[in-house]
């Protein structure tokens, strides 16, 4: 009986093993985590947070992240193929998932988020995924925010050596040892509820401005 490649290639066994070899790798670098305590605190108070990340850069947070499993967090994951290996992986890493992106069940997947949040009080977004274009904040993070009441906090993952992908995103991976920096930023201001678009658009470029320097070219 011959093997399906991508039945394997898409379960959850599949999947497991990757984390695995994720939290073995990434256990050789030299990590150093900046700015973590004033969003916990503000959890750990009754507050809501949603951390904001690029889409390329998502791979050196799956081991640190393991430590907010305590929070119950959530993360909204898009309903393409790819989306089953990265969901099933953030499960492992201890993250609720929420399935749905802007182009197939977002409107849903968007509510599940913001009762996600109202409940646990901690979610993160990848700004830009699950197809891009790269460095462009899309509207999702300042509608859940606001519906929510959670602040937006920025993050930013920099390595001293990385490899970095011929992708949409230029996604990176930092090389064996070396020196990894997660820098989480201040939180925004609470966003007031608006139907206005144009205060919506001021919000989401705002959110964009602060990201795009941490960017990898």
């Amino acid at each position: 009986m011959g093997i399906n490649t991508k039945k394997l290639l898409y379960s959850k066994r599949f999947a497991y093993l990757v984390y695995r070899f994720i939290r073995i790798y990434s256990a050789g670098l030299r990590l150093r985590v900046i700015n973590e305590a004033p969003w916990q605190q503000h959890v750990e108070t009754g507050g809501k947070v949603l951390l904001c990340v690029w889409h390329q850069q998502f791979f050196s947070l799956i081991r640190p992240f393991k430590a907010y499993e305590k929070y119950r967090p959530g993360l909204m994951i898009s309903r393409s193929r790819d989306g089953e290996m990265i969901a099933a992986v953030a499960n492992y890493t201890g993250w609720q998932t929420v399935r749905g992106s802007s182009s197939r069940g977002g409107r849903t997947a968007m509510s599940q988020m913001i009762r996600h949040l109202q409940e646990n009080r901690l979610g993160a977004h990848i700004l830009d995924g699950p197809r891009g274009p790269a460095g462009v904040v899309k509207n999702g993070a300042v509608k859940i925010a606001m519906d929510s009441g959670a602040r937006l906090v920025p993050v930013y993952v920099e390595a001293d050596a990385k490899w970095i992908f011929n992708s949409w995103d230029r996604f990176f991976v930092p090389r064996p040892l070396s020196r990894v920096r997660i820098r989480f930023g201040d939180m925004l201001p609470q966003i007031p509820r608006t139907t206005d678009a144009a205060e919506l658009e001021a919000w989401r470029k705002s959110l964009e401005d602060r990201m795009r320097p941490g960017l990898v070219r």
